[in-house]
């Protein structure tokens, strides 16, 4: 949920590391700071709050160095405060370290150090490390590799998550890193070496990327790397040339990179679609070699992920049993591993996850793959852990996301898995070629379509100035408009902090009809023509009891007595989901805007969860 950035090269370190640690603002943080080694010393800068406080420190002038590391912290251990702000020192100032994850076992250690006559200046897991290092490499290691046998000595001892950067007063040279279970990039050029938590915070100095594995080492000097595995035996690494373009990860004349990425829906649902299929042509992913005689054994398809993924999961798996009848569920990743799911070498499970860095879903995937399951990710992130472990991947290439609440790597991910089923029903030879034929055509239209819902907006901007002072608002709907329901439910809380409810339309008698009230806003969403009538019928009920209605609609709506109605084009029931979410992404956006809050960077939130 932090962010790290590094430096290794001939320039002046300090706006590297700032301008990095600003292109990370979206994971969240509520601190940050950096440490350079400027005249054989350590030199550390950190405080709590934005890293704008931290660029306008008048020390950060007089830093010249050409090496440095750099934090943003989201406060696990200890309260937001400057002695919590990374980076942290060992006892003697010989060792910087920052860090991202969670050291389970930090108070043993402490303890341990306590013994050992070291004490803390801070209440954080991380400041464990440093003091590791040095009580390893002050204690019986005498090689030339002193340095990274501390390192190494120090990790050992860690239970938990981590990505780690370390640099010492004593190796002016290099820096030394290791992860595991936490995401860390390496991006290098002839002459300078950049590391980073996230690839969009050095994109704009390289598009050369080394991708660590858990439990690697890399030593990393200005013009060169080297790199261990667990043993410190030296290993080679390829390089990874990421093709994402470096303005994508800027604002380009948009207030918020939220509403900037509202608006690139259609062109990185293109992108999403790519060359996977043509008219009168089967669907092709070249990644992916699956027989039809393993399809045929699949007798259960799980799909795993969390928050705004799962809810793509959800359209996912009606794409997938209305087209190739094979049952699929839908599990919270966080949930999944804990409840011993059912899973054997017929099950076939799906794990979704934008950064491709999301722990639950990970380890999730891990769980499923040690039942002898085969395993699907698919991510935004190339290279990514999940990428890594999983047994296939494809990839959504929506380019990058930068605000906290996801939105176009959302509907791009509804795509790519009703793309997925078509192929699957393909390969099984149990598709109606009418039925994905014309499927095909409406998934080839939704850029077009897009385009048009997002060319009308007057009317939510309208709603939303008139109702962005309330406290209470429920979504309703049925089948996947009840999914979207709660996509549109989680946007609103996200980024406007008001509590929203989102429930299946016929479950409304059922218990919610309770909380209904003159004035309360209730937002409908109507597609799905087989269940239009049922759904009305519903929301008729709010209405009779004074509610405010916001209805996302493709139907024809006679006699309807509805405050608003948002007319979407009609599309396949199946992709309706990607055009009826835009109009509640920008509903929540407009609401977030009027209420004046940071859309971007909602509080409490990060955009990649790599801890549980």
């Amino acid at each position: 949920m932090c962010g790290i950035v590094g430096y290794v090269g001939s320039k002046k370190a300090t706006p590297v590391l700032i301008n990095g640690l600003l292109s990370l603002e979206y994971r969240g943080y509520d601190s940050a700071g950096i440490a350079v080694i400027e005249n054989n010393e350590l030199s550390v800068l950190k405080d709590k709050g934005r890293v704008a406080n931290l660029k306008q420190m008048p020390e950060i002038e007089n830093l010249n160095s050409s090496i440095g590391i750099a934090h943003t912290r989201w406060a696990t251990h200890g309260k937001p405060s400057r002695e919590n702000s990374h980076p942290h020192l060992d006892n003697s100032k010989q060792f910087a370290v920052v860090h991202n994850g969670i050291i389970e076992n930090y108070h043993e250690l402490r303890e341990f150090l306590t013994s050992k006559g070291y004490s803390f200046l801070s209440q954080t897991d991380t400041e464990v490390i440093p003091n590791l290092i040095h009580y390893y490499y002050t204690n019986g290691i005498s090689d030339e590799d002193k340095f990274l046998r501390a390192v190494k000595s120090a990790v050992d001892d860690l239970k938990g998550s981590y990505a780690i950067e370390v640099i010492s007063k004593l190796y002016p040279d290099r820096v030394i890193v290791v992860r595991k279970d936490s995401p860390l990039v390496i991006g290098t050029t002839k002459e300078e070496n950049f590391i980073a938590s996230d690839i969009p915070a050095i994109l704009p100095y390289t598009k050369d990327f080394y991708l660590l594995d858990d439990y690697e080492y890399a030593v990393i000097y200005k013009d060169h790397i080297k790199f261990f595995d667990n043993t410190l035996s030296s290993r080679s690494k390829a390089i990874k040339n990421i093709e994402w373009d470096a303005t994508a990860a800027e604002k380009n004349g948009f207030e918020d990179y939220m509403l900037k990425e509202i608006y690139e829906q259609p062109n990185s649902i293109r992108e999403t679609i790519g060359s996977r299929f043509k008219l009168g042509e089967k669907c092709s992913f070249d990644d992916i070699n699956l027989s039809k005689e393993y399809l045929q054994s699949i007798n259960k398809i799980y799909i795993v992920a969390c928050g705004t993924a799962m809810h793509a999961g959800l359209i996912g798996k009606n794409a997938i049993e209305k087209l190739c009848h094979i049952p699929t569920e839908v599990d919270i990743a966080s949930e999944f591993r804990y409840r011993n799911p059912i899973i054997d070498d017929k099950t076939f499970c799906i794990y979704i996850s934008q950064s491709g860095e999301t722990a639950d879903t990970i380890a999730a995937l891990k769980l499923a793959k040690s039942k002898g399951a085969k395993t699907l990710a698919v991510s935004n992130v190339i290279g990514s852990s999940i990428t890594r472990e999983a047994d296939y991947t494809i990839y959504t290439h929506a380019g990058p996301e930068i605000a906290v609440a996801s939105t176009k790597a959302y509907t791009s991910q509804i795509v790519l898995l009703v793309i997925f089923a078509i192929y699957l029903t393909e390969n099984l030879g149990r598709s109606d070629v009418a039925t994905t034929e014309s499927l095909k055509a409406d998934i080839l239209d939704l850029p077009t379509k897009l385009e048009s819902v997002l060319a009308e907006t007057e009317q939510i901007q309208k709603f939303a100035d008139k109702i962005y002072t309330e406290h209470d608002m429920y979504f309703l709907g049925r089948g996947c408009d009840y999914n979207v329901a709660m996509e549109g439910s989680l946007k609103l809380k996200e980024i406007s902090y008001i509590h929203s409810e989102a429930y299946a339309a016929g479950e409304l008698k059922h218990g919610p009809i309770a909380l209904i009230e003159n004035g309360v806003t209730v937002i409908g969403i109507l597609t799905n023509p087989d269940l239009v009538e049922k759904s009305i019928s519903n929301l008729q009920e709010v209405v009779s009891r004074g509610a405010k209605t916001l209805i996302i609609t493709n139907q024809k709506l006679s006699n309807s007595n509805f405050n608003y109605i948002i007319n979407i084009p009609e599309i396949n029931p199946l992709v309706s989901p990607i055009l009826s979410v835009v109009p509640l992404q920008l509903f929540a956006y407009y609401i977030a805007k009027n209420k004046g809050l940071d859309v971007d960077k909602p509080r409490n939130l990060a955009k990649s969860v790599t801890v549980e």
